[in-house]
């Protein structure tokens, strides 16, 4: 498994645990957000 397959299964994980814990699209965007940071501090790792 690639280092890069690895980060989408876990963006993908990170994404469907954000989906299914918000009520708002205020919410989501936030839980987004949270996501697209911890995948920025993989990365750049």
């Amino acid at each position: 498994m690639t280092v890069r397959t690895a980060a989408l299964l876990v963006l993908g994980l990170f994404a469907l645990g954000a989906l299914s814990a918000c009520n708002t699209m205020e919410g989501l965007g936030k839980d987004v957000q949270k996501v697209g940071r911890k995948v920025e501090d993989k990365a750049s790792r």
